[in-house]
């Protein structure tokens, strides 16, 4: 089971898919994933960043607006028909850096180092490779 590399920024594509299949819903968690953890690289360090980690910055309405945008995830998710103990662990981690982010200074540096998303991604993907293997992406 190969799964794609969550550490490199990459440009976002516009084709997003509005399906109701598991293919169609991979390629749209896949595409927010990335736009709230690895949209943007922080120059000289290199170190891919997302929106959720610039929304971080806002106070209050920031944090609630990356948590919306994370428990998206979470709501594919359910529709998808993950069991509840995984759709309580993805919300548990979406609690998690919604809870850390909300601390001035200390959360905007959770919210870099700590990708509740990038986790969500992965408890999904391995569900996704398990259940629909049909929706494997083969990169070559």
């Amino acid at each position: 089971m190969e799964t794609p590399r969550l550490r490199r920024a990459q440009p976002m594509g516009f084709a997003i898919p509005i399906g109701t299949d598991a293919a169609s819903v991979r390629a749209r968690v896949i595409a927010m994933e990335r736009l709230l953890e690895r949209s943007l690289v922080i120059p000289g360090i290199r170190m891919p960043v997302g929106l959720d980690a610039v929304l971080g910055l806002v106070p209050v309405l920031g944090d609630v607006l990356a948590a919306a945008m994370g428990a998206y995830i979470l709501w594919e998710a359910r529709n998808l028909g993950l069991p509840k103990w995984k759709l309580a662990r993805m919300g548990a981690n979406v609690l998690f850096d919604t809870a850390i982010g909300a601390i001035p200074l200390i959360g905007d540096a959770a919210d870099v180092l700590y990708r509740s998303n990038t986790k969500n991604l992965k408890i999904l993907l391995r569900h996704l490779d398990a259940h629909h293997p049909e929706t494997r992406v083969i990169e070559g």
